[in-house]
């Protein structure tokens, strides 16, 4: 059936806003040709969008013609305001924007494993509220929380885990509380994966798996341009993944004898030692990548390396067939294309299916940015819908 006159009004406005959205400010004429619509719609759309305040001339274009410049129409960025929250067992960063997403002001407070419950969750609010101060924002729309562990499909709560801080999960409470806006919560990889899609190393495609190589090991699985959380929230929890040299098997408490063995911090720390070099895990793998250790130390530490990460990638590739796994974290930034190109060869010889390996683009960031995406798409989806 034909859309009603109402309801091909609401869609047109959305496809504009998408598209000033994405392309930033445009003129009529570029949403004429761009939404297809002709002269008078777009007229009336412009006139509804500015009259309901989603939109507003910010500029004239510079082109050279005859008669006055075209106006150009841009987003009113300040008519909602967006953070978003990096929680990691350590500490947690925090990023305040406008409606389009660019940043006013971002903050990174450590907190200690000594201290309680109470105090980390009043510190980590209070990061929050100096960082929109500091932006000039009053009243916040919508937060994007990105976290580790496994999110409850059916509340989109964080759930209980005895090996994550406390904090965590009484600090997503306690945002849902304090503050008058949407808050929303999300495992970590998940959102980097979501950010490696739309901003980063996956913008080509739609099938891939984030392998996240930081800390702790985890992967977000990314099929037909859409996250694949599982039943229970769980998909992508491979550091549970079982594999031969860990010397055991995982246990459903604990992922020590996983793939977590192979692939985590401390597992490649514990191999840079092996290769004598120094430094944490991120900063060895980074020396290694750029050529910086003597004796072709680094390159026996890469290629060991990427024997072990080829282990669990291949196991991915038996079973989803991504075409695609992109090396992300910190250590996946860190290896960059030296260690991808490794990883990508060593599977080779594992696995029948064609897989390319691809070095993040945008590292430990990623979380972040991905939380800022869930938030903005949030208090789009609330303000850019139709009256009613």
């Amino acid at each position: 059936m034909p859309a009603s006159p109402s309801t091909a009004r609401a869609i047109n406005d959305r496809l504009a806003l998408r598209l000033l959205q994405q392309e930033g400010p445009l003129t009529a004429g570029q949403l004429k040709t761009l939404t297809g619509l002709s002269r008078p719609s777009v007229a009336d759309l412009v006139e509804r969008l500015q009259v309901s305040g989603l939109i507003r001339v910010v500029g004239e274009a510079g082109e050279q013609r005859r008669g006055p410049n075209a106006r150009l129409y841009g987003i009113v960025a300040d008519r909602a305001h967006l953070a978003a929250l990096d929680v990691r067992t350590q500490g947690v960063s925090v990023v305040v924007a406008d409606l389009v997403g660019d940043t006013l002001a971002e903050a990174t407070l450590p907190i200690g494993s000594d201290t309680g419950t109470e105090p980390a969750v009043e510190r980590a609010v209070a990061l929050l509220e100096s960082t929109a101060h500091e932006a000039g924002v009053r009243r916040l729309h919508s937060v994007g929380i990105g976290a580790p562990g496994l999110i409850d499909p059916v509340t989109g709560e964080l759930r209980n885990s005895t090996k994550l801080p406390a904090w965590h999960r009484r600090l997503v409470g306690a945002l849902q509380q304090r503050l008058p806006a949407t808050v929303l919560v999300e495992n970590e990889t998940n959102l980097a994966a979501v950010a490696e899609l739309r901003l980063g190393a996956a913008r080509d495609l739609d099938d891939f798996v984030l392998l996240w190589l930081g800390q702790g090991v985890g992967a977000a699985v990314v099929l037909g341009g859409a996250l694949r959380r599982g039943a229970s929230g769980g998909a992508g929890e491979i550091g549970f993944l079982p594999v031969p040299g860990t010397g055991g098997l995982p246990s459903a408490t604990g992922c020590d004898a996983g793939f977590h063995a192979l692939a985590g911090a401390a597992a490649v720390r514990d191999l840079a030692v092996l290769h004598r070099i120094d430094g944490e895990a991120e900063e060895a793998v980074r020396a290694a990548a750029a050529g910086e250790c003597p004796g072709g130390r680094g390159d026996a530490f890469l290629d060991a390396l990427a024997g072990q990460l080829a282990v669990g990638a291949a196991a991915v590739a038996a079973v989803l067939d991504p075409g695609c796994v992109v090396l992300g974290g910190e250590i996946g930034y860190a290896g960059g294309a030296a260690l991808a190109t490794r990883v990508e060869a060593r599977l080779a010889a594992l696995s029948p299916l064609r897989t390319g390996i691809r070095p993040t683009e945008l590292g430990g960031e990623a979380v972040l940015r991905g939380a800022l995406l869930a938030a903005r798409e949030a208090a789009q989806a609330e303000l850019f819908a139709p009256a009613s």
